[in-house]
């Protein structure tokens, strides 16, 4: 079910806009432990490439975590001698740890991450970011899988990589075709609130935001790569595996029992300018239809088979009453689930409410084989079945409406021209606040997120007012593109209050 009201519902995609030219547009960061080799060579290059091809502000962040070796003294240099890169240190390993630390506390609209060892060619992230800058996509991935990519790695990682992109195909129904390859990059909003919601702090971390984040229906945009392999790369494959195992079996679990509250990441209705000119249309209609055929479809099945077992021991009107109660309980959890999109708590209203509905299914199915009955006597089995049919259609037909208008309404909707416009979102609005409550961690997380301190105190921009308006109306009355042009700004550009 949508539920748009809800305080962690993100706010319809928009270009971002121009903002300070000493506020980044992107942040890299590029998550390290123990690489004081690769370190220097990796953010030199990077930095050159971006300096030369990237025509907005940018920020290259290196997210040490607990490296032993000389890796925060190579940091140290770089933040000191390039403006443009920062340092943070996190005191815990941990890939994941790393980037959700560092991604919770930046201040740059797109967030983007790439390892050390460089392996995807750098023209990739221009084509990369630019959906998300656009506001086209919530999240943009490398893909070494995909048909244009050109990939050089030896057999043993070609064939565990592609094992395990067909285990989360196979088991968590995943879309996406590349869920390792380390280069991703998400909107600043959309990581507000996703990433409390990622429990797993090692190389799992990647797969669970992704499965996640296309669960709840935001927008994945792949890039193919060219991508070589690093022969030196200190990555354990078997642990990484296992571990990685247990996590889709733990995602699995949760998405199964629908513990986790994906509702937060919904999107409204009307992402596109175009939409919000239309009025009256039901929101999801033609996908409910197609959902409740095919569960209406099996259930009818199930139905039917029942029957015909409690036939074999009871008179057709208990055997119809038997069967109708058991397939009306699955098919109430089964559309709750799959039509409506209903996750969390009120199961037991919403089957309470599918048994009004299945006593009124009740009464039109008994009603036909009472009136079979009186008019044949004693009819064949398959007569019973046909007539049973097509009480069933009838019947069908009043469960929708009544699911859709009164069992599964939706909550959320404002109204059929109205909609919420958020100029600007930023991590301070109410809008991201994702914790149950004040003190209280959010899900998936042993504590509050806290801002980490940097040696040269990035400003943010000011939070902007959440207003409700109209569809596609300025606050002046005008009619307008709600859409806003991003204007290039170069790295050379400096903001003169920057003592930069």
């Amino acid at each position: 079910m949508r539920t748009d009201s809800s305080p962690g519902t993100l706010p319809a995609r928009e270009h971002l806009p121009a903002g300070n030219a000493g506020t980044p547009v992107l942040d890299v960061v590029i998550p390290v432990y123990n690489e004081e080799k690769d370190l220097r060579p990796c953010v030199l290059r990077l930095h050159e490439h971006l300096t030369r091809t990237f025509p907005y502000a940018f920020r290259v962040t290196i997210a040490d975590n607990a490296s032993t070796d000389s890796t925060p003294l190579v940091a140290a240099r770089l933040e000191a001698d390039i403006p443009e890169v920062a340092n943070f240190r996190v005191e815990q390993k941990g890939r994941g740890r790393a980037l959700r630390t560092v991604w919770s506390a930046s201040d740059a609209p797109v967030l983007a991450y790439m390892d050390v060892d460089l392996s995807t060619d750098l023209n990739a992230l221009l084509p990369l970011v630019a959906p998300l800058i656009s506001g086209h996509s919530d999240l943009a991935i490398g893909s070494r899988l995909a048909r244009a990519s050109r990939v050089v790695r030896g057999p043993k990682r070609e064939f565990i990589s592609r094992a395990y992109n067909l285990i989360l195909r196979g088991s968590l129904q995943a879309r996406f075709s590349d869920a390792q390859c380390g280069f991703k990059a998400i909107r600043r909003d959309v990581a507000q609130v996703l990433l409390p919601l990622v429990e797993d702090t090692g190389w799992f971390f990647d797969t669970e935001m992704l499965v996640l984040a296309e669960r709840a229906g935001l927008r994945i945009h792949e890039v193919p790569v060219d991508w070589v392999d690093d022969p030196d790369s200190t990555v354990h494959i078997v642990r990484t595996a296992t571990d990685d195992l247990k996590g889709v079996w733990r995602i699995g679990k949760a998405l199964t029992t629908g513990s986790l509250p994906l509702d937060r990441l919904t999107r409204p209705f009307g992402d596109d300018p175009r939409d919000r000119e239309l009025t009256n249309v039901p929101k999801g209609l033609a996908r409910q239809l197609v959902g409740f055929c095919v569960v209406g479809g099996l259930s009818t099945l199930f139905y039917l088979l029942l029957y015909s077992v409690f036939r074999q021991f009871s008179g057709a009107q208990i055997a119809n009453a038997l069967a109708l109660l058991v397939s009306a309980v699955a098919n109430t959890a089964a559309n709750r689930r799959l039509t409506f999109g209903v996750r969390g708590g009120g199961a037991v209203r919403h089957q309470a409410q599918g048994l009004v509905v299945f006593g009124i299914g009740l009464a039109l199915t008994s009603g036909s084989l009472a009136a079979l009955n009186a008019a044949g006597g004693h009819p064949a089995h398959s007569t019973e079945l046909a007539v049973l049919i097509a009480a069933n259609l009838a019947a069908t037909v009043l469960r929708f409406l009544l699911f859709r208008a009164w069992v599964f309404p939706d909550r959320g909707e404002i109204g059929p021209d109205v909609s919420t416009v958020v100029a600007a979102p930023t991590p301070s609005s109410p809008a991201y606040r994702t914790s149950p409550a004040p003190g209280t961690p959010p899900y998936g997380t042993s504590a509050p997120y806290a801002p980490l301190p940097h040696r040269r105190p990035v400003p943010y921009a000011q939070p902007h007012p959440t207003t409700q308006v109209r569809a596609g109306e300025a606050a002046d009355g005008s009619w307008r593109d709600a859409t806003m042009q991003l204007q290039p700004v170069r790295p050379h550009d400096t903001d003169p209050g920057d003592p930069r």
